[in-house]
């Protein structure tokens, strides 16, 4: 909201002093709209700071869709509507020409292809021109994706007025929220209670319900070695503490080998990743990165204390905004061994990365650092413990993101931040469902795709790009129906419900475990089938998490996914793909002659919607030359995603830039199988280590992972990434010549 616009002119132009550099030819007018329009924008009010550190000085476009707004002191704010941004920035060029940050803003927008950028017709000596809110509306870099991404809320510095906003938000949204929870606990209680019968039925007459359990002799077995566990751990610790301990320990740590477990006994249930990496002798350590929207999120390192000693808290603390910078690693690596090749992981949606770390051995985290890869853990913005630069858990700029920031901001900063720790040049990334959906828009090239310059491979599980059939249900469309304005009030402009999270810190994890799963299941389809059911309860730990209401706006409200069905293409495109589909199906089937099949073509593209609709494939292509190569593992039971779609997107040459090195359907997995089934390190774990192997970029300067002597780098057969993409763009050019013709 913009502060109070009626102050007198000398006060507007004392208040932005230190953000203006004046001139005698500056009218008093601009300094004034100027001021204004930062006073919009800022921290505080300048009328509420001594010094105007909190004033906002200019916007700098991250990508062509997305800024931050530089402060005088240096700090960052997020992201503002782009005319807003643009409106700053024009006022700020009257006053003392064009900004560095304009012209590099502009350099963004330019060098991001034609799909992007501005229309040069409105563009002059390195900036937008402006001529008013319609010509600002016009100079925006068009993006064939704003339909699924429309602008955020634009909160202003604290006021009276919004404070009152905020509070009345936080009042009806605790009560509404609070009931839509009830509702859907209440849901999952009454959903379980014919469960719940049969169960007691079943050891009524005498039988063993978890005996139609798939995995049931494998979980009696791991069952049983957690029970031995436990009693070897309370031995080792009876013996440490005894006066023998010395032979004792030794005795004890050549069982382990190479991984000496530091913690055991009974599980607590405690929400702590580095707790559980203890137990099976590796650790973690936390570093803390800072987006360059100036959110501070946490980054976990994966790694065996016996050939690594952590950082020091000031080593692994927040380097300030910027990216890809090249800072040398906080430690350099030790000349006598070789390093190994860093991967970073990042979790789904309302988890974090602990969600990798509940199994045990069979973790993927765990056994691919185990394997002899270096593994790092991203938690997106928020998490367990919001944190800014500046903001506070109160104000509403800190909740005022969505997919897209996390995908702009949060994952390059991950990425930075392991490639500047570990010395490479690049890593390999791999992702669980919405931890896909943010790579798959941070890559697209209208986002941000230099990024896929520094990844040799996207390993994606469960990926989430289409929608599945489970968005149709009740509780999901009456999210998607209600208005934003209404959706605001029954959620709040803060974070999404945040009793959950209350929840988590004050029940006790048996219980909150098992609740956990009942909603989870209840809502999303989800079943413990192919679970370890005595791990179950662990699993829940790490989360929900954190996330903004407007980021679960984003997925289930009337504007975006819900909406669309897709991260990246409008509804109408994906009817488009539809029909292009079931005409190529139509074409390979048998029994039809070629005239029959041509006429009946030339009838559907004549009717209806098909009109003038038909377009070569690659003309709506997501990506450039700078995607990494994609592996993909999808679920084939998985009702929350459709990922056979994307498969089918990437097989019929949608996308001729993506090269696909590895795809498996899993079709008995349900979506979050493909990280927690008893089976996932043999369907896969195994061939992710395989695949981050084949395509590393470095084999002759990392070790070798365990079992990949014999895995043959991977090659591109292809044409160089450049030449594919600009056979794509000509063909899409072709195409709109022959659309502007007809």
């Amino acid at each position: 909201m913009m502060g109070d616009t009626g102050r007198a002119p000398g006060d507007a132009s004392a208040a932005s002093k230190s953000s203006v550099t004046s001139t005698a030819t500056v009218s008093p007018l601009a300094a004034i709209r100027y001021a204004h329009q930062a006073e919009k924008l800022s921290y505080v009010a300048p009328n509420k700071s001594s010094n105007d550190s909190g004033t906002a000085i200019a916007a700098e476009y991250i990508t062509p869709q997305d800024t931050v707004i530089k402060l005088a002191d240096g700090g960052r704010l997020p992201g503002v509507p782009l005319a807003e941004a643009a409106k700053l920035n024009a006022l700020k060029d009257d006053i003392d020409g064009p900004s560095e940050v304009a012209i590099e803003g502009d350099k963004r927008i330019d060098s991001t292809g034609p799909n992007v950028s501005g229309s040069t017709s409105l563009q002059r000596k390195g900036h937008i021109q402006r001529s008013g809110e319609g010509s600002l509306r016009r100079a925006m870099p068009p993006s064939r994706t704003n339909p699924l991404f429309p602008p955020l809320p634009l909160y202003g510095p604290p006021s009276l007025l919004r404070n009152i906003q905020c509070y009345f938000f936080r009042a009806t949204s605790f009560v509404l929220s609070l009931a839509f929870l009830g509702i859907i606990v209440l849901g999952s209680a009454f959903t379980s209670i014919p469960l719940m019968f049969k169960h007691i039925w079943l050891r009524a007459t005498l039988r063993n319900p978890d005996k139609r359990r798939q995995f049931f002799e494998e979980e009696k077995k791991k069952k049983r070695i957690r029970k031995e566990t436990e009693k070897a751990w309370k031995k080792h610790e009876r013996r440490r503490n005894s006066r023998s301990s010395m032979d004792g320990d030794n005795e004890d740590d050549a069982a382990h080998g190479q991984f000496i477990p530091t913690e055991g006994g009974p599980d607590p249930l405690i929400c702590d990743a580095a707790y559980y990496a203890r137990r099976i002798g590796l650790d973690i350590e936390e570093f803390k990165v800072q987006t360059e929207d100036g959110f501070i999120i946490t980054l976990w390192h994966v790694y065996n204390p016996l050939e690594f000693t952590p950082l020091t808290v000031e080593e692994r603390a927040a380097r300030g905004p910027d990216i890809f910078i090249n800072s040398p690693p906080s430690r350099p690596h030790a000349p006598s061994r070789k390093p190994k090749f860093p991967v970073l992981m990042i979790h789904g949606l309302l988890q974090s990365a602990g969600a990798y770390c509940t199994n045990d051995d069979d973790s993927l985290a765990f056994y691919l650092c185990k394997q002899g890869y270096d593994v790092w853990l991203g938690n997106n913005r928020c998490g367990f413990k919001p944190e800014h630069a500046i903001l506070d858990y109160s104000d509403p700029r800190m909740w005022a993101w969505n997919i897209r920031q996390m995908g702009v901001m949060d994952l390059p900063a991950l990425t930075s931040r392991v490639l500047s720790e570990t010395g490479f040049e690049k890593l390999g990334l791999i992702a669980h469902s919405q931890g896909t959906t943010q790579t798959l828009v941070a890559l697209a090239k209208e986002q941000r795709p230099d990024l896929g310059d520094k990844l040799t491979v996207f390993c994606a599980l469960a990926p989430a790009a289409y929608a599945g059939p489970l968005i149709g249900k009740a509780y999901f469309k009456f999210m998607r129906v209600i208005s934003p304005a209404f959706f605001r009030i029954i959620f709040g402009i803060h974070a999404f419900i945040p009793f959950m999270m209350t929840m988590h810190a004050t029940l006790p994890g048996k219980l909150y475990g098992a609740m956990g799963y009942r909603v989870f299941s209840f809502l999303f389809d989800w079943s413990d089938s192919r679970w370890d059911r005595g791990l179950r309860n662990r699993m829940f730990q790490f989360s929900p998490v954190y996330v903004s209401a407007e980021s679960m706006r984003w997925w289930l409200g009337r504007e975006c996914f819900a909406k669309q069905k897709c991260i990246l293409a409008t509804k109408e495109e994906g009817y488009q793909e539809d029909r292009e589909d079931e005409m190529e199906d139509y074409y390979g089937k048998e029994g039809k002659s070629k005239d029959e099949k041509e006429e009946e073509k030339s009838q559907r593209y004549s009717s209806g919607k098909g009109r003038g609709e038909k377009k070569p494939k690659g003309s709506t292509a997501w990506y450039d030359e700078h995607v990494p190569p994609f592996a993909l593992w999808v679920a084939g039971n998985d009702d929350l995603v459709d990922g056979h779609r994307l498969l089918r997107r990437f097989e019929r040459g949608r996308e001729s830039c993506v090269r696909v090195v590895h795809s498996k359907v899993i079709e008995e997995y349900e979506h979050l199988d493909v990280i927690w089934a008893m089976d996932s390190i043999d369907q896969v774990g195994r061939e992710v280590k395989e695949t981050l192997w084949r395509t590393c970029n470095v084999r002759d300067k990392v070790r070798v992972p365990a079992g990949c002597e014999d895995i043959a780098p991977w090659v591109d057969s292809r044409s160089p990434k450049q030449a594919n993409y600009d056979t794509a763009q000509e063909e899409q050019s072709s195409s709109s010549n022959e659309e502007n013709g007809q």
